[in-house]
């Protein structure tokens, strides 16, 4: 018979700087074998709830928590420091923030060497944890070097290193192309019918996993559950047909650029260009050299040969704190002094960033970081913008409205590159798609012409986006 692994009743939970409550009044059961995702707008406390159950919160904020909350029929205020974390193994959305050592390998021992596994079984567990994700072959790569999709990857082979119960998901898919999203996805279902494991996942693409979840928990903005059901699965967000602004001069002109770092060659002599008013997105599999492209464009990376030519670029990385300076939400908007006050009230406004204006930019969510990030570039005014992963961690309302930025600001004969993996995204903005794989540019291609193309598409290890035929329309 299932037991319940996870019991909250009446459950809250302050950070000790805020004057309201993150969480409120959340009261449900998590039994032994089911697949439940949580769900919920941007900041609803989602990833907060997540760090409840494996003890993260309050031990590691001094937190308040009111309620009751119960792990493995315990009071889970009566575990020590660390003891349930090889019971309950979590993946973050920021796969860099678990990291601890070097290399692949020294992760995973590193990881096992907390749970005091003798080091005479650790050469077994490694290479079976290696095997079960795909990772062999970088067994000895510098974790660093590797892109976000195999950073997530390497994270998740470190927490099924533990062989725990439960598995903690914080958005699992955010950094991985459509392709890999869908073999972790089929990857994960055998595992936890062949382990019995309990599956927790904090989730906002629903559309890509089917019919994997059993149950769905809805949370509100209030911080309580608006719904707790069976799963249904869900269709991919619906975006307006837009029209195409791309003017007939170019806005940035990229010739020949390399870059090689430590003796090893990063991108292979790519030439493009952008017109004023395009928008741009760059797809092809992870580790294939986009952000390493975007990094060279802004000028993070030193280019080993090749030139560029533009009046001016910004850039939202896909960890966006990198560019906090300010001290609130609001100052981080209007830090450059390019926008007038009201054209930064109208961003935080549209950016839903308004009731966090006076927070700390570090304070916000994941999904609400990128917002804040994206608002205080578009503030920015820069002729070209370059967006690495910017509907990572967004709910349908803010993909909405990322959407209708920019079909705004390229009427106003702005520049958008965008890297990203969520298809459906890419078919509802882009003007063009460039291709990369391995490094080289396959091609720049029109957006109609590389949707239809299912061979192409399969080639770089991405996926039709569904619906992506009511837009070809759009970019006649």
């Amino acid at each position: 018979m299932h037991e319940d692994l996870f019991l909250l009743q009446n459950a809250s939970f302050r950070f000790p700087e805020d004057a309201k409550n993150t969480l409120n009044g959340v009261s449900f059961s998590v039994r032994q074998g089911e697949k439940l995702v949580i769900s919920g707008p941007s900041g609803s406390g989602k990833s907060t709830l997540l760090y409840l159950l494996n003890r993260l919160y309050p031990a590691n904020c001094d937190g308040i928590v009111g309620g009751e909350i119960r792990l493995f029929g315990k009071q889970a205020d009566e575990y020590m420091p660390g003891e349930i974390n090889h019971r309950v193994a979590t993946v973050f959305q920021d796969p860099d923030s678990q990291f601890c050592m070097p290399t692949v390998e020294e992760e995973l021992a590193f990881t096992l060497e907390n749970l005091h596994i003798p080091r005479i079984a650790m050469e077994g567990r490694i290479a079976e944890v290696l095997e079960l994700t795909g990772l062999s072959a970088l067994r000895h790569s510098i974790i660093q070097s590797l892109s976000s999709g195999m950073k997530q990857r390497v994270a998740t082979a470190c927490a099924l290193a533990m062989k725990p119960e439960v598995l903690l998901l914080d958005e699992p898919l955010s950094h991985l192309d459509p392709f890999t999203a869908q073999q972790f996805i089929i990857w994960l279902d055998g595992l936890q019918k062949k382990a019995g494991l309990t599956v927790i996942a904090v989730e906002h693409r629903l559309d890509l996993w089917d019919a994997f979840f059993d149950r769905e928990l809805s949370m509100g903005r209030s911080g309580r559950i608006t719904a707790d059901e069976l799963f249904q699965p869900k269709n991919p967000v619906l975006f307006p047909e837009r029209v195409s602004a791309v003017e007939s001069s170019t806005a940035l002109a990229v010739d020949q650029v390399s870059v090689e770092i430590k003796n090893k060659k990063l991108l292979s002599s790519l030439s493009f260009e952008a017109k004023r008013g395009e928008v741009l997105v760059i797809a092809g599999p992870n580790g294939s050299g986009k952000s390493t492209l975007l990094k060279a464009l802004c000028g993070i990376y030193k280019r080993s040969s090749g030139t560029i030519q533009s009046s001016g670029i910004g850039y939202v990385p896909q960890s966006p704190e990198f560019l906090f300076l300010a001290q609130t939400v609001e100052k981080e908007l209007a830090f450059s002094g390019t926008s007038s006050p009201s054209e930064v009230a109208e961003l935080l406004d549209r950016l839903a960033l308004v009731q966090l204006k006076d927070a700390h930019p570090f304070s916000v969510s994941h999904g609400q970081k990128r917002r804040v990030a994206i608002g205080a570039m578009l503030a920015d005014n820069h002729p070209v913008l370059l967006m690495d992963e910017p509907t990572s961690g967004q709910d349908s309302a803010a993909l909405q409205e990322l959407f209708a930025l920019i079909h705004e600001r390229v009427q106003e004969g702005l520049t958008f590159l965008i890297v990203t993996h969520d298809m459906e995204f890419a078919a509802a903005v882009a003007d063009s798609v460039l291709l990369i794989k391995d490094g080289k540019m396959t091609g720049k291609f029109s957006a109609s012409e590389v949707w239809g193309d299912e061979q192409l598409l399969a080639s770089h290890q991405l996926l039709p986006p569904k619906g992506a035929d009511r837009y070809a329309g759009s970019f006649a």
